[in-house]
């Protein structure tokens, strides 16, 4: 085994594993605003293919955040809470 292969096993049993939120085109800027103020996320641009109406196939950069899973999960929580809010349910 390479010392390469060694030192990426390593960085991957010592770095946490991490999960994004992909926030669809649309959602409010105060929402994004206030989970990158109240969690341990980044904000990050996701690469994402588009496969609907005539954007079939078209890498669109995306607003994400990323963090731990255990905070993703919260994250998820709220951001469908403010959305519903947003949208008026």
């Amino acid at each position: 085994m390479s010392f390469r292969r060694i030192q990426y096993l390593m960085d991957e049993q010592t770095s946490p594993q991490l999960y994004d939120l992909i926030f669809p085109p649309g959602t409010p800027r105060s929402i994004i605003r206030d989970i990158i103020n109240q969690f341990d996320v980044e904000l990050i641009d996701s690469p994402e293919r588009l496969n609907f109406a005539n954007m079939e196939g078209d890498v669109r950069n995306l607003i994400a955040a990323r963090g731990k899973k255990e905070v993703m999960i919260l994250v998820e929580a709220y951001f469908k809470e403010k959305m519903k809010e947003f949208a008026g349910e």
